[in-house]
């Protein structure tokens, strides 16, 4: 059985990136909150053109000014050679790029098909290697694709088969508009296995998905403090799995996050302040199971 799972903290970037824009200021106050809840991985931010994602138009200011945990592996997406560069420059060592299974998609995020993201990305991975770092693919829609609909698991697969014969060091699988179930993540994981799952909660079977996977022995997982976050390119891609609502269940269930989560509960309800709105994480409005009245 599981005895230890690894959140990746996915606010900073995934989250915001579907938020009306925040100022620097809270940015930073959000990352520097995060650092301090035990969490141990932090996506920070995105090096992406202002203009695709003006949300993130601050990133090289944001990571100046945050603090930097010693004892936490901050990582950046990138779209392209340009941003793996200003990454780079920033002193980030673990880096993030997205190819979507669903060709639609990928062209509506990135403006190409899916296989010429894929050539792209062959031609990065040597880039962010001499530099010494290392690349993460995390492949989009690959539960299902808004303009699509399902995805084979074979795509996918074939997809994990040539990045990582390219070279790319992690594969991550996204469900970037919240259509994985159980069935859809057992039938996906009984073709290929990623190092990391990125589930959204969008129709409410996030945190059974993680359960899906688990049986299948995956230990990393993103989540986003609130359950903010969704993609810009996709309707009605809201929401990712509540970093608090994780840890919650997880550690009832014996499985250890090194994540203090009253402290996480404390960075969410910040999260709310900071965006002007409720946000849609249950153990935020209830808190843990072991509160009492």
């Amino acid at each position: 059985m599981t005895t230890a799972v690894s959140i990746r903290e996915v606010a900073p970037r995934d989250g915001l990136q579907n938020e009306e824009p925040i100022p620097t200021d809270d940015k930073v106050r959000l990352i520097d909150a995060l650092s301090r809840t035990g969490v141990r991985r932090i996506e920070a931010v995105s090096f992406v053109h202002p203009k695709a994602i003006p949300q993130m138009a601050d990133a090289d200011e944001v990571w100046a000014r945050a603090w930097h945990n010693p004892g936490i592996r901050y990582s950046a997406l990138i779209p392209n050679t340009r941003g793996a560069e200003r990454a780079i420059r920033a002193g980030f060592r673990e880096i993030e790029v997205v190819v979507s299974a669903g060709d639609t998609h990928n062209r509506k995020n990135l403006n190409r098909s899916t296989e010429e993201s894929l050539d792209d990305i062959a031609a990065l991975i040597p880039l962010v290697h001499e530099a010494g770092a290392t690349l993460e693919v995390i492949v989009a829609t690959s539960f299902g694709c808004p303009f699509e609909g399902d995805i084979d698991p074979k795509r996918v697969a074939g997809i994990v088969d040539r990045v990582r014969a390219d070279g790319a060091d992690r594969v991550a699988f996204g469900d970037t508009t919240g259509m994985a179930t159980p069935r859809r993540v057992r039938d996906l994981l009984s073709e290929v296995r990623p190092e990391l799952l990125h589930f959204h909660n969008t129709r409410g079977t996030g945190l059974a998905n993680v359960l899906t996977a688990l049986e299948f022995g995956v230990t990393e997982f993103d989540a986003s403090v609130g359950g903010i976050g969704g993609c810009p390119y996709a309707p009605g891609a809201s929401g990712n799995i509540a970093t608090e609502e994780l840890v919650h269940m997880l550690e009832d269930m014996g499985i250890s996050t090194g994540i203090d989560l009253d402290a996480l509960i404390g960075v969410a309800a910040m999260a709310e302040g900071l965006l002007g709105r409720a946000l849609p994480s249950g153990v935020l409005r209830a808190g843990p199971r072991t509160r009492l009245v």
